[in-house]
């Protein structure tokens, strides 16, 4: 049976083409510009002011920086205009996309009292919404002027906060939870996205800066070995994240490992599910293969091996992972609605034994992740000796 026939037979509704591309975009700007921002911080800043980071070396890094900002500022600007005149459509229903991007429409929109029970009008909150996306994408684009750039950090860790509120704002709900199963949505999907966006983005600027390979020192090996480093503790917190949501938010729309095959939604969810690993592997790769040949390089003072590891072979990989995190993108605005209700299946009711398998299996996961770490770790002072 074609997912097509499927689709039909269960009541599926594929969603609109301008909805995939509005979608997608927002999840890719916001990506962009959460990903950007907090990799810098926890990453890229670090490791630039680290004794080991050559004066020239560090400069290139931040002007090439600058610039994959600036741009991820326009990224988020230019996707959060689309989203908002999505939300307008959506809001309207029959109401053409062209004629959602007319500003008047969107005032209109913005501007509508609250709904009958609701303690905030839901344009306000896309209002407070869109005005910090503006901040956050004007912190940003400021880098695009030559002098702005000297105050980099100034402006990147202003951007951060206020990239992260673009999507914890739109999670405000203009109607008061009813339960705390409604609190829990909110809580694991804004993890769910946070953490998902933090990790796409963060590898796709490292890509991206890794491309300055031509214009660094003989020595940048060194800082880009602390550079993956840095990132590889953020991406472990990331992966996290994202799977223990993920089983949050599997468990309420899939009432059975059956659905995941029977079902329109449940075959997306599958697919994003194999991409999401393919992540996953594609880092274990990193973890353990190139993570412990570049501390061996390193230890050995093999410069010019220690260059090809980090600024050659590594970015290969992680190009790898961005295009499998762009298909993932690509796969979420078709997971609308759930296997759930297109199977007829009662709706997931919260109890003790849920929440006791949830937390066992978080416990699982994070004991998993800090043997992978001590695993990396052993694996590269095994080597150590062979290098020498």
């Amino acid at each position: 049976m074609t997912l097509a026939h499927l689709a039909a037979s269960a009541g599926y509704t594929m969603p609109p083409l301008w909805r995939i591309l509005t979608k997608s975009g927002y999840f890719l700007g916001l990506s962009a510009a959460v990903g950007a921002t907090v990799t810098y911080a926890a990453a890229v800043r670090p490791a630039l002011g680290a004794p080991e980071c050559g004066r020239g070396d560090a400069a290139v890094m931040r002007r090439r920086t600058a610039g994959a900002l600036a741009w991820a500022g326009v990224a988020l600007l230019v996707s959060g205009y689309f989203q908002l005149a999505a939300r307008v459509a959506r809001a309207d229903k029959g109401m053409p996309f062209g004629d959602a991007l007319a500003p008047g429409r969107i005032g209109d929109f913005l501007r509508a009292p609250a709904a009958k029970g609701a303690w905030v009008a839901q344009g306000t909150v896309y209002l407070v919404q869109n005005a910090v996306l503006l901040l956050a994408s004007a912190a940003l684009m400021a880098l695009f002027v030559p002098r702005a750039r000297r105050h980099l950090d100034a402006l990147a860790l202003t951007a951060l906060p206020l990239s992260l509120a673009v999507s914890l704002v739109s999670a405000i709900p203009a109607v008061a939870p009813k339960d705390a199963d409604k609190v829990l949505d909110l809580v694991f999907g804004q993890v769910h996205i946070i953490s998902g966006t933090v990790w796409t983005g963060g590898l796709a600027l490292l890509a991206v800066l890794a491309g300055a390979r031509a214009r660094l020192s003989e020595s940048a090996g060194v800082l880009w070995a602390d550079l993956w480093r840095r990132f590889g503790f953020v991406a472990l917190v990331c992966v996290a994240a994202v799977l223990v949501s993920g089983l949050w938010m599997s468990w309420k729309r899939v009432g059975s490992l059956g659905q995941l095959w029977t079902t329109t939604f449940g075959l997306f969810l599958l697919l994003k599910i194999a991409l999401v690993l393919g992540m996953v592997a594609a880092g274990a790769v990193n973890q353990f293969w190139l993570m412990p040949r570049i501390a061996r390089a390193r230890r050995a003072d093999a410069t010019s091996s220690l260059l090809h590891l980090t600024l050659r072979h590594f970015p290969k990989v992680v190009w790898a992972e961005v295009a499998l995190a762009v298909a993932v993108l690509a796969v979420v605005p078709f997971l609308t609605g759930s296997a759930r209700s297109e199977a007829g299946s009662p709706p997931p009711l919260p109890s003790g034994s849920i929440f006791a398998t949830g937390a066992a299996l978080t416990l699982t996961l994070a004991a998993s992740l800090y043997v992978t770490v001590r695993v990396s770790d052993a694996l590269s002072r095994r080597e150590a000796p062979a290098a020498s």
